[in-house]
């Protein structure tokens, strides 16, 4: 009962269309034409009470329609789901007292205001005991370092400020289940992190449910065991996360600074040459084959620093992309 499931869920937009030019605009009014756009094309997935898990994919992939879906914003064209036992469509008072949805590029704050009070108006919403509002808003407070913007006009905190204080708008209730699309768009690295290990620390906390889809892999690797992607409305991928890149990129990233360049030095002997900048060279390795072309490298040529890495988890997804296209 404190999961998510979700069965065969599709989402389908009717779309009117017409040529530019004011003759097509005319014509348009007596007939219009229409197309079909398929949002999410029958996703189905479970998610266990108190799993993060990340849900991947490119600009128009149908992340954010399931997410409003699920959270009850969007009504399916078909397909099921079931979160906390409820049908989140029906939009239970019940089932939105459980639940909530942050997204970076929507404010839910009242501008003109200080935050204080937007957080006021969410207490009379939710209908929050008076002393559970006050040791909320003190947790909060000390978690996010909120103490400063508290009281200040929302119009004139910084986007990383407000991000702040959105995510705490949203957590007042203490909700059950989280819905977070891109909580970190646009802030600085330094407030990236901080949110992150916000997130983390809610969810050790009260074994909130969280689905997080992001463009920054830094928030899916440093929270999300286990990702979901999705590509033109259909899961591509769902599994562990170190899975897919075992699977996808079965090889791993050395990357060498050579004190100077030796006579007849050949990259390729080592393995594949991706960089090349000075006496800086970063190759490609089968992962098997990683110790032993290691050994060679250090004893063979003049290296000042060598590191080894997998692959940005970037060019994991990606290639998860192409794979699909071919």
């Amino acid at each position: 009962m404190g999961g998510i499931t979700v069965t065969d869920l599709t989402k389908i937009y009717r779309v009117h269309e017409r040529d530019a030019g004011l003759a097509a605009a005319l014509r348009s009014l007596a007939k219009r034409k229409y197309r079909e756009v398929r949002a999410v094309g029958g996703v189905s997935f479970e998610v266990g009470a108190g799993e993060v898990v990340g849900f991947l994919g490119p600009n128009g992939a149908g992340k954010t329609t399931t997410l409003k879906m699920l959270s009850g914003l969007l009504h399916p064209t078909s397909g099921e789901a079931r979160v906390l036992g409820h049908v989140p469509w029906r939009r239970e008072k019940e089932y939105l007292r459980q639940i909530s949805m942050v997204m970076g590029n929507r404010s839910q704050l009242i501008w003109d205001i200080p935050a204080i009070d937007s957080f006021l108006v969410n207490q009379a919403v939710y209908r929050i005991p008076e002393p559970q509002f006050r040791q909320t808003v003190k947790e909060l407070t000390e978690l996010l370092d909120l103490g400063a913007l508290l009281n200040k006009q929302v119009r004139s905190l910084s986007l990383g400020e407000r991000m702040k204080c959105e995510l705490a708008a949203s957590l007042l209730h203490r909700p059950s289940v989280l819905f977070l699309d891109e909580p970190t768009i646009g802030v600085d690295v330094t407030m990236q992190t901080r949110i992150r290990q916000f997130v983390a620390e809610y969810n050790r906390t009260h074994g909130a449910t969280i689905i997080l889809t992001s463009h920054y892999m830094a928030d899916v690797t440093a929270l999300c065991r286990r990702v979901i992607v999705i590509h033109h409305g259909r899961i591509l991928y769902d599994g562990d996360l170190n899975e897919l890149v075992e699977r996808m990129a079965p090889f791993k990233l050395i990357e060498i600074d050579l004190e100077h360049e030796p006579n007849g030095l050949d990259p390729g002997r080592y393995g594949e040459l991706i960089r090349r900048e000075g006496q800086k060279l970063v190759l490609q390795v089968p992962k098997a084959e990683t110790p032993a072309v290691t050994a060679r490298l250090l004893a063979e040529l003049p290296v000042l620093d060598l590191s080894v890495e997998d692959p940005p988890i970037e060019e994991v997804i990606d290639r998860v992309f192409q794979e699909r296209a071919a």
